[in-house]
């Protein structure tokens, strides 16, 4: 039998359930797999080691007091992304200007995920306020895809993607903007699930682009996303954005098969770029699915090449305005000059990284008087006509099926040079982020030599999380790849998770 650590959310639970462990179990399970790779892995930016282990003891106790049937979490344990506040703990959201912040909130997400029972005992690593595909613009450290530790995880959720893969957590809370749950999700074999803008509060997620971040999981099972879907999702009165609409019972949902559902192909995500072991392995994926009964057609998203291009002037332009509130005069880092000008200067320059700088600048230029029409007015039109085209198309189908990335994942240095080869790692995931819709990527196989896994991405419409992971739970109760781990090597006496 699989170590505790190793098993699903929802397999924790039917053992918890069953009094067959406990949750104090579970979490030195975890903490005990920390130990010997993490070193490795560097998946943590801090663990709460202790306050793990008196969650735990608390939700026993809870448990043996009789209030398990309304806490679907109950002593289970679950890894943060280091932009969700959680009060108490650091939120350095992998920045410098950031290192010494007390989060003094809860998110919304942490209070629901609190309130359900969860065990929260880590903020994971991640790439500087979201931006980057790789997690190697953290400024603490890279983290390391534990199927290849010479590669990246993806981001910038790497950290939440590698905890889980390596099973030092079973599931993890990430955020995606343009593909931060999905991609690294694809890189390392496990599930990212992105919710419909909306869904899910933003409440207490540190924003990178207001109109395009969300908050979802990260997980070994679809069964574990629909568990942390139902927790997290439904209406927030602290979130503008929040939709009103009642969050369904996904988990229902889940076995009522794909037979009769329409599933697009869209010829233009045949790009040149696409690698042919990605695209093999998605093209069997499209086999099986056909196999269980759903009708597969092609599509058409006319408007799908100039995805990266808006994404590029819309996120930085949302980017350079949410983060003028890292000044130095109210929190975070700060560096004294003899006048304002200078104190910002000197506490932006040292508190930002390079790729922070590159996009703030990019996002004032787009937004600067002269420019505003002929860049941000334009992507903004684009991505009107990006929605529109996959509105049109979920007339004539149920969901869109994709890749999740062009290649499988690639060595860390790779790519940190060339900043439009990395951000051409997201082609397949960005689009999804610009229209609003849901998405999930799920494993599908792997590559050769090196063998490291390939993702599936399955694109839903506005609130179609119900159908888009009742298709997902089909095709992974018919396949295997999500069973499989990767083969790290263990030690007894693992150095620490440095603190951010």
């Amino acid at each position: 039998m699989p170590s505790l650590n190793e098993l699903s959310l929802t397999d924790l639970r039917d053992l918890l359930a069953r009094g067959e462990c406990s949750s104090r179990e579970v979490v030195e399970a975890c903490l005990d797999r920390v130990d010997a790779v993490e070193a490795q892995v560097r998946a943590f930016l801090h663990l709460d080691r202790e306050g793990a282990l008196r969650q735990a003891d608390a939700a026993d106790a809870a448990r043996r007091a009789g209030e398990a049937s309304d806490r679907p979490l109950l002593g289970l344990p679950l890894g943060l992304k280091d932009v969700l506040a959680e009060q108490g703990q650091q939120l350095t959201c992998g920045s410098r200007i950031l290192a010494d912040f007390i989060s003094p909130y809860d998110a919304t997400v942490v209070e629901r995920l609190r309130q359900a029972g969860a065990v929260l005992f880590g903020r994971l690593n991640m790439d500087e306020f979201a931006m980057g595909s790789s997690t190697e613009n953290s400024a603490y450290f890279p983290t390391r895809n534990p199927w290849d530790l010479d590669r990246t995880p993806g981001g910038s959720s790497g950290g939440c993607a590698a905890a889980v893969a390596a099973a030092e957590c079973p599931a993890s809370i990430g955020s995606d903007t343009g593909g931060s749950v999905r991609q690294p999700a694809a890189f390392c074999g496990v599930v990212g699930l992105k919710p419909t803008y909306g869904r899910v509060s933003r409440y207490g997620l540190v924003a990178y682009a207001s109109s395009l971040d969300q908050v979802g999981p990260v997980t070994r099972s679809v069964s574990d996303a629909a568990l942390l879907l139902g927790v997290m999702a439904g209406h927030d009165s602290r979130d503008a954005t929040s939709l009103p609409d009642p969050a369904p019972d996904y988990a229902a949902a889940l076995d009522r098969g794909v037979r009769g559902l329409r599933i697009g192909l869209p010829r233009e995500y045949r790009v040149g770029g696409l690698a042919p072991e990605v695209g093999g392995a998605v093209e069997a994926a499209v086999k099986v699915l056909a196999d269980l009964g759903a009708e597969v057609r092609e599509i058409s998203l006319p408007h799908t090449e100039h995805s990266v291009a808006a994404y590029y002037i819309i996120a930085p332009a949302e980017a350079s305005a949410n983060l003028a509130r890292f000044d130095g005069i109210r929190y975070g880092r700060r560096e004294d000059g003899p006048d304002p000008v200078t104190l910002y200067a000197r506490t932006r320059g040292s508190g930002f990284g390079r790729e922070v700088k590159r996009r703030i600048v990019l996002g004032t230029y787009v937004l600067s008087s002269g420019y505003y029409d002929a860049y941000y007015l334009r992507a903004q039109k684009v991505r009107a006509l990006i929605r529109r085209d996959f509105l049109r198309a979920f007339e004539e189908v149920d969901l869109i099926l994709t890749p999740t990335t062009p290649t499988t994942a690639f060595r860390l240095g790779e790519k940190v040079d060339d900043p439009l080869q990395m951000y051409l790692m997201d082609v397949f995931t960005l689009a999804c982020n610009l229209a609003g819709l849901c998405g999930i990527s799920l494993p599908c196989g792997f590559s050769g030599s090196p063998r490291l896994p390939i993702g599936l991405q399955l694109l839903g419409p506005p609130l179609g999380e119900t159908v888009l992971l009742q298709a997902a739970q089909a095709y992974q109760s018919a396949t295997a790849w999500h069973r499989e781990l990767p083969g790290l090597a263990t030690a007894p006496g693992g150095s620490e998770p440095a603190s951010g």
